[in-house]
């Protein structure tokens, strides 16, 4: 049982940059595997990165590689999302998850925990 909470998200032109945060509480010295996601109104929920309980692996979507970096902190049970060059369809609400497994990282389905998601608009 871990409760996830996102900040960060925020109003910011194209070709910028934000830093989002989760933060995690509950059982926390649990191994969690890390994802973030994203979801635009209308659209499914769409992953974005992941990353392993030692931060050792990360993964990432093509259409933020090299734009995005995910990595945690776990002596603060933080996990941060650093967005730069930001473009106007990175504009979503922007969630973060937890699982309790490796493998499958990519799908919504395989992540037991969930943020209340924070709002990140993209201006051209």
């Amino acid at each position: 049982q871990v409760q996830l909470v996102e900040s960060g998200g925020g109003l910011v032109q194209a070709g910028g940059s934000l830093r989002l945060s989760c933060a995690a509480s509950g059982r926390t010295s649990i191994s969690y595997n890390m994802g973030w996601f994203r979801q635009a109104p209308g659209k499914e929920r769409e992953f974005a990165a992941a990353i392993s309980w030692g931060g050792d692996s990360t993964y990432y979507a093509d259409s933020v590689k090299g734009r995005f970096t995910i990595s945690r902190d776990n002596a603060k049970n933080t996990v941060y999302l650093q967005m730069n060059s930001l473009k106007p369809e990175d504009t979503a609400v922007y969630y973060c998850a937890a699982k309790h497994w490796s493998g499958s990282y990519s799908h919504p389905q395989v992540y037991d925990y969930w943020g209340q998601g924070t709002q990140v608009t993209v201006s051209s």
